[in-house]
């Protein structure tokens, strides 16, 4: 007799074998970026710096303001100007601030990558993310909602200081006329757009220190640089630079509406992000 036997099956494992597909969810890149930006100091720090010298560079705008008036032997009175040109000056107050808030949020876009590539934690993240492109738009997407949400936080409580001390001048500005509300929220706007520009420069230099001083510059140094030239072109180029097309974001006094401004920001962002895409898939990390 011939005895039957059964062969027997192979053991079988539940883990998962290793994928070969295209990586994290973009859900999960957004989880992963939003981890990774709050576990550093940097980011903390940041961002409440860009707050607290909002509050005080208003206070101190609002302050002058009252000086300066006090200086007039009250010979003005404010409260008989156009509504207009009172929302400007409360404006100008509350929005002083964004000047030094864009170098902060600056820094801090260049350090979200840089950092990265310093550690060396830039080839982990590339593995996850085969397709790399994912990687830089989930950094993108979660630095300008933070970035956006404490300029909200900062510009309106710049307004809600620079409000009270200038009522005292007769001047009358509600927090939720349409000019006003605008203009606080293109302020916001501006800080996430240069920080996300800033974030393109970092990912293009993969360097810190030549990060920092190719945003500042941009949003300084050139500027400075066009006034001095007397050339036609540099008149006309002026306020085609980063920081001057962003002003129109939130000022009344530029001869650029706010619309052909945030064109124009934009039109600096696609130009460093679309730069920062090509080098970050074509180089090694």
């Amino acid at each position: 007799m011939t005895t039957l036997t059964h062969p027997t099956d192979p053991a079988r494992t539940d883990t998962p074998s290793v994928s070969s597909g295209p990586g994290l969810s973009f859900a999960a890149l957004i989880r992963s970026e939003w981890i990774k930006l709050w576990s550093v100091r940097s980011t903390v720090w940041s961002l409440s710096l860009v707050v607290v010298v909002s509050l005080g560079m208003a206070a101190v705008m609002a302050w002058a303001t009252t000086l300066q008036l006090d200086s007039m032997g009250g010979a003005t009175d404010l409260s008989v100007l156009p509504a207009a040109e009172q929302a400007g000056i409360v404006l100008q107050a509350a929005t002083f601030g964004i000047f030094f808030g864009q170098l902060i949020v600056a820094v801090l876009g260049v350090l979200v990558i840089s950092g990265e590539y310093s550690t060396g934690m830039i080839k982990s993240t590339l593995t996850a993310v085969p397709r790399r492109l994912g990687a830089l738009a989930a950094k993108a997407v979660v630095l300008f909602a933070c970035t956006f949400a404490v300029g909200i936080v900062s510009t309106v409580g710049s307004f809600l200081v620079a409000a009270p001390m200038l009522a005292g001048e007769g001047l009358s500005v509600s927090l939720f006329g349409p000019t006003v509300l605008l203009a606080l929220l293109g302020a916001s706007l501006y800080l996430g757009l240069v920080a996300v520009f800033a974030l393109g420069i970092g990912t293009i230099l993969r360097s810190a220190a030549g990060g920092i001083a190719a945003v500042l510059g941009a949003l300084l140094l050139l500027p400075i640089v066009l006034s001095m030239v007397p050339a036609q072109w540099a008149t006309d180029a002026s306020p085609y630079l980063l920081s001057n097309a962003g002003t129109a974001l939130f000022s009344t006094t530029t001869t650029m509406d706010p619309w052909q401004g945030l064109l124009v920001v934009l039109g600096w962002i696609v130009a460093a992000g679309g730069l920062a895409a090509v080098l970050l898939r074509k180089r090694d990390a």
